[in-house]
């Protein structure tokens, strides 16, 4: 009989597909929570970017309503727009809330030429910790 031979590759393949499937997974799940918690998260969120002084706003409500519908939009998005929006800011930290990663480049890049904005202060990282601090909720255990 054969000695069957077990291609050190193969293992390695498998291990980082089940890695993948397990993130998308979790994305996913997180994705349709913040779709689901729009509306809490978004006030949670405009008022903790205003208490820390990140954004100067003339209509608190259309900046939640500006939150509100990207949180809700967030799961309909394609898998390469979604990495072309977070190249900038994948590096900000070790071990990203994918949503977190996401609000910080809308409010980082789009945010910034609402009608409603006067100033966005702070560095990425800033705005990053104020997003994460409402948006880990949504990350499973």
């Amino acid at each position: 009989m054969a000695k069957l031979h077990i291609n050190p590759n193969r293992a390695t393949d498998k291990t980082v597909r089940a890695i993948d499937r397990k993130r998308e997974q979790e994305r996913r799940k997180m994705f349709i929570h913040a779709r689901d918690h729009a509306e809490v998260l978004a006030t949670k969120l405009v008022q903790r970017l205003i208490d820390k002084n990140i954004i100067e706003t003339t209509s608190v409500e259309s900046m939640r309503k500006a939150f509100q519908n990207q949180l809700r939009s967030m799961h309909l998005l394609e898998e390469f727009d979604l990495q072309m929006k977070l190249a900038p800011v994948r590096t900000l930290v070790q071990d990203p809330n994918i949503v977190s990663l996401y609000l910080t480049q809308f409010i980082v890049e789009d945010l910034v030429e609402h009608q409603d904005i006067q100033d966005v202060f702070g560095e990425d990282i800033d705005v990053y910790r104020a997003v994460d601090s409402i948006t880990r909720v949504l990350r499973p255990q």
